[in-house]
Parts: structure tokens; sequence; C-alpha cells
């Protein structure tokens, strides 16, 4: 029986950190371009001054390896469905 409520109190301890980032939602920008290479922008050395996005991409979270498909119609449609 001690066993029993060890284990019940260790699982109340372990979902103590989820229960406190369930209520602080995150900020998400999805930034979807048409016809734009690795290179295009400033941030990823491209001639293209683009600031704002330079900013973003310094305070923020970059992806350097990304994959599309030939067709960009299911990515669009995913998106824009949340399928």
């Amino acid at each position: 029986m001690q066993r029993f409520f060890f284990f019940l109190g260790f699982c109340g301890f372990c979902f103590l950190p989820s229960l406190e980032i369930a209520g602080r939602n995150p900020n998400v920008l999805l930034i979807m371009a048409d016809d734009m290479g690795y290179s295009d922008l400033g941030c990823y050395g491209g001639e293209i001054e683009t600031p704002h996005l330079d900013g973003l991409a310094r305070d923020g979270l970059r992806f350097t390896q990304f994959y599309n498909t030939a067709r960009c119609w299911p990515t669009r449609a995913a998106l824009l469905t949340g399928y």
C-alpha cells in the first residue's frame, strides 16, 4: 500500500511542470512565401535587404535544412485547412 501512495505522489509530482506551461501560449509566426530560394533573404546571405525579417531571424528560430515536394499545393492545403 505504501508503494501505491509513493507511486501516486511521484506521478503527481511529474505533472506539475506541465501545469505551469499549460497557462502560457507560445508566439508562433509562420511565413510562407512562393518561389523563394534559400539565399533570397538577407539573414541567409542574400543580396536583398530584409531588415525586419533579419530581426525576426536574429531573435527567433531559424531553419537551415528543409525540404519541399516538387508540387507545393499539398503543403499549402495542409497549412490552410489544418490537416
